[in-house]
């Protein structure tokens, strides 16, 4: 959403333009109006303003000097001058500054909406271009870096599920600018630093930066290979062949790799005074198992690294079967990403997520991944009930930790279902709750102050939004505008207060918001279709 502010200083003027560009395109363009550049300058201070259309001739601080002052707050503010004056000094001092157009009064609204129209054109393509000319070299490759680094632990989370489909994950890869091939198999290759004590976070990730640096040093000339940092602070990397040297390495690329690694540990530690333990996949697996292999090579590690040893550890386990779940292990990624899809109110996901991990486990096949696969469910959704709060809410859930008092696993496991539903429309219920407490303080507002500022941006600030999003929120949960709503309660309290004879016209136009009675008039008329003192004679007749 974009910011408009109108400055001038004569208010029929300001309020003309204001009701033209407020019904405009309400829900791209924030309108607010100032009758003075003291004003406007409050209005800069508190808000970000995008287009500035105001007077040159202003007593005080005219056009001129306050754009002065304008570009002072936000230096990328556009600026219309508007006035009624076609003397040569203004018109020369204007065409000077940068981003400035000018216009004469006497040109008439149509010219004046369609120079702001070619304005906000004109930023949107400047904020395009800035965007293209900032993108260095090292920028690209940082966005790649980390988007890749971002899509690699998404495959961790569920990689069986996101390369079932082939096409997806090619195009994936392709517009990542993937080193790997995602039609061939992947080695991977887990790393345990051991950082010296007392390092600080930013030490830690010069580290990481030198220990990457070694890596591809010594490995790029025959492999290609991603490398991230997983949840535990672990390095995992990725690795393939190069395609030029895939009849060299592919046969003995363990061997090769296991001398490789053997160097970088003694850089590592001869220059950087850090210990680096490595767990090397015995084999290469398919992007579908890569998942499956990552738990296997974590518990490995756990199980098998002590500190301050730089070993090589090999999983040369003939058990990993991309198509296989009889491992024995509960998917501990599952899990995590089951509590995150529950902690941000993902209802969707969380409960086709929890459906797919519960018809994974064989309840009449491993009893102990069984069991464990029933109470790291429990435990997530317990956690969650008493942290809320929620231990009235809920009926029964001390259960879910009591599974021997379910007739069956099956049973048990239909218990947790419910539960999640439960927790499920209990959030949804809350959280429309909440939406319509917010609009209620909000409708509230508008009406008790009718006569004082109601500008987006007041409202955002009185409601704690931002901007843009009161907007967005209003609208989704009212489906009418803000502004329309605005204009409904002026108009209804202007139809209650013309039933009072002794209040004057102006004096009611006050009183709903209207600085000016001709405003007020024009406004009243274009909504009812009658002036206000038609209203009085013709509606209110005794």
């Amino acid at each position: 959403m974009y910011r408009l502010l109108i400055v001038d200083d004569e208010e029929i003027i300001t309020d003309g333009l204001y009701e033209v560009f407020s019904s405009l395109m309400p829900e791209q363009l924030d309108v607010c109006k100032a009758y003075s550049g003291k004003e406007a300058l409050e209005w800069m201070s508190r808000t970000r303003i995008d287009i500035v259309l105001t007077d040159i001739a202003m007593p005080g601080l005219n056009g001129l000097e306050l754009i002065d002052r304008v570009r002072a707050y936000w230096s990328r503010c556009k600026v219309i001058f508007l006035t009624g004056h076609s003397n040569f000094e203004y018109t020369y001092q204007a065409i000077q500054m940068t981003n400035v157009r000018y216009l004469l009064k006497t040109e008439g609204f149509d010219k004046v909406i369609d120079t702001v129209m070619e304005v906000i054109k004109e930023i949107q393509l400047n904020n395009f271009e800035s965007q293209l000319l900032k993108q260095s070299r090292e920028q690209v490759y940082a966005y790649e870096f980390m988007a890749q680094g971002d899509f690699m632990r998404l495959l961790l989370q569920n990689s069986k599920a996101i390369c079932s489909d082939r096409e997806a994950l090619n195009d994936d890869f392709k517009k990542l600018n993937m080193a790997l091939d995602p039609k061939k198999n992947v080695l991977m290759v887990l790393s345990r630093l051991t950082f010296p004590k007392g390092k600080t976070y930013t030490e830690r990730c010069d580290i990481l930066s030198s220990v990457r640096a070694k890596w591809d040093y010594h490995l790029s000339d025959k492999t290609c290979s991603i490398g991230i940092t997983d949840k535990f602070g672990d390095m995992l990397w990725f690795i393939q062949p190069i395609p030029n040297a895939e009849d060299v390495v592919e046969h003995h690329l363990l061997r090769y790799l296991e001398g490789t690694l053997e160097l970088i540990q003694k850089e590592c530690l001869t220059s950087l005074g850090i210990t680096l333990g490595f767990t090397v996949s015995g084999r290469c697996c398919k992007w579908e198992a890569i998942a499956q292999n990552y738990e296997r090579l974590h518990r490995v590690q756990q199980l098998k690294m002590g500190d301050d040893i730089p070993v090589i550890l090999w999983d040369y386990s003939d058990q990993i079967d991309e198509n296989s779940n009889n491992e024995g292990l509960v998917p501990t990624h599952k899990i995590e990403v089951i509590a995150a899809h529950l902690e941000a109110n993902r209802a969707t996901e969380f409960l086709d997520d929890l459906e797919e991990l519960v018809a994974s486990t064989n309840l009449y096949g491993n009893v102990q991944k069984t069991i464990e696969t029933y109470f790291s469910i429990a435990l997530v959704l317990y956690s969650y009930i008493n942290r809320q709060g929620w231990n009235s809410r809920i009926y029964n859930y001390e259960m879910l930790l009591r599974l021997d008092d379910h007739p069956s696993m099956k049973e048990g496991f239909n218990f947790l279902r419910a539960i999640a539903e439960g927790i499920i429309k209990i959030k949804q219920t809350d959280e429309r709750d909440r939406s319509s407490q917010v609009i209620d303080r909000i409708c509230q507002y508008i009406e008790r102050n009718l006569g004082e500022d109601l500008s987006l941006v007041r409202l955002a600030e009185t409601f704690y939004f931002n901007p843009s999003y009161l907007s967005y929120f209003f609208k989704q949960e009212c489906g009418s505008n803000l502004s329309e709503y605005i204009d409904k309660c002026r108009i209804r309290k202007a139809k209650e207060l013309l039933r009072d004879r002794d209040l004057k016209i102006r004096e009611i136009a006050a009183n709903v918001g209207y600085t000016s009675a001709h405003s007020f008039t024009r406004f009243f008329k274009k909504v009812t279709g009658m002036t206000p003192k038609e209203y009085r004679e013709n509606v209110l007749v005794s």
